[in-house]
């Protein structure tokens, strides 16, 4: 089976690596960004199979990236998890409505993210558990 790719988009350089070594680990390409600025460059020549937004980016925030992506008939068929260390109550509706797949928050069990990637690269249901 060839490997699956993630794109992570996300400021926090031990948030990034963090994940990053995880999903290497499980076998998936794994290609990064620290803003949404530099996500809109690199994207156009990736198709990742998923992408974990942060939502809180320096310039352009991750739920306005999400729309943007949504928008662009390339990437509108992307599947996009949000991210977010502050989660809130209402967060993940506005997250979904700006056109993300699913919601976790962090930090991130180390035990159970790839599992939780898993079922959002199977396509299962977007409410998976966001305890990831």
């Amino acid at each position: 089976m060839p490997s699956k790719s993630i794109f992570i988009v996300d400021d926090h350089p031990v948030n990034l690596e963090l994940a990053k070594v995880l999903l290497v680990l499980e076998g998936y390409e794994v290609h990064t960004a620290a803003d949404a600025e530099s996500a809109l460059l690199l994207l156009p020549d990736l198709r990742p199979d998923l992408i974990l937004m942060d939502v809180q980016l320096p310039g352009m925030d991750g739920l306005e990236l999400a729309r943007r992506l949504k928008a662009d008939p390339l990437h509108k068929n992307a599947r996009i998890v949000a991210l977010t260390a502050y989660a809130m109550k209402g967060d993940e509706e506005k997250a979904l409505a700006a056109g993300c797949d699913g919601y976790m928050s962090k930090p991130i069990d180390t035990r159970t993210f790839p599992k939780t990637l898993a079922r959002f690269l199977g396509g299962e249901p977007d409410n998976v558990d966001t305890d990831a």
